[in-house]
């Protein structure tokens, strides 16, 4: 089992003693084929849901788009560090190899490409679909009573989906944000539903361009956040039609797109 915790001694108010914090380590993903393997990329992330992590991440950065584009995915640990090897289905488009590291604090850092055309794969939800704000206004706190990395160290995010009555999903944590949102679009594409169209993404942290890159991916109708979205968040969360609601706290909420889909 994956451990996703550890203990440092600090000193708080003068007192040493030991405190829980969120484990970061590598991942390497590599590419499987012709008796080769090619490494992909490195991920920083927090250990757990390694296979959800390397699918969610396949979903934006190759053609990966169900879960039978995928043959084999395997975990291993190789050199001290552990590693997932994959192995796509014929015909479908690689990603390309990354030669730098991609730290838990961005996404969009792997990416050379901000055109997220080709990453649509069904729209974001049907005609007349619309969510009621109070339960939009309660998804947080949903999320939340999930994430017990953060209740013991307070350096996580998490990520889940949810339907429009309020019902939450698998919680995903990980140091990396956008970490946490392919962990939870990896598992939704390998129980095959992928598009998530008319579900809402929820995370608990800020949105930026590389959040809304993967929510266009997943086709999910919206995302739900805890704080605050960027400027480009905002402008490409309107140009694919989704909804965007941001600083959900405390009962409030302030909608940046999508303000329409909102009852």
């Amino acid at each position: 089992m994956a451990v996703m915790t550890t203990r440092r001694a600090i000193v708080r108010r003068g007192v040493r003693g030991p405190d829980d914090l969120a484990v970061e380590s590598p991942l390497v993903l590599g590419l499987e084929g012709g008796g080769d393997s090619e490494v992909l990329a490195t991920l920083m992330r927090t250990p757990g849901h390694d296979l959800e992590l390397a699918a969610g991440w396949l979903c934006v950065e190759s053609g990966v788009a169900a879960a039978d584009d995928i043959v084999q995915m395997r975990t291993c640990r190789e050199d001290d560090t552990d590693r997932v090897h994959i192995t796509l289905a014929g015909g479908v488009r690689p990603p390309r190899p990354r030669a730098f590291v991609t730290s838990a604090a961005c996404g969009v850092c792997s990416a050379d490409v901000l055109d997220l055309g080709p990453l649509r794969r069904a729209a974001p939800h049907a005609d007349g679909w619309r969510v009621d704000a109070d339960v939009i206004a309660g998804l947080p706190d949903a999320l939340r009573t999930g994430q017990r990395a953060f209740a013991k160290t307070g350096g996580v995010h998490a990520a889940a989906l949810a339907t429009t009555t309020g019902e939450l999903g698998p919680v995903f944590e990980d140091v990396g944000r956008h970490n946490a949102v392919d962990k939870v679009i990896g598992r939704a594409l390998l129980d095959g539903q992928i598009p998530a169209s008319g579900r809402l993404l929820v995370v608990s942290g800020r949105v930026s361009f590389e959040i809304v890159q993967k929510a266009v991916a997943a086709s999910v109708a919206g995302i739900v956040a805890v704080s605050a979205p960027s400027s480009l968040a905002v402008d490409l969360a309107r140009e694919h039609g989704l909804l965007l609601a941001g600083m959900v706290r405390d009962g409030a909420l302030n909608v940046y797109a999508g303000d329409d889909l909102v009852d």
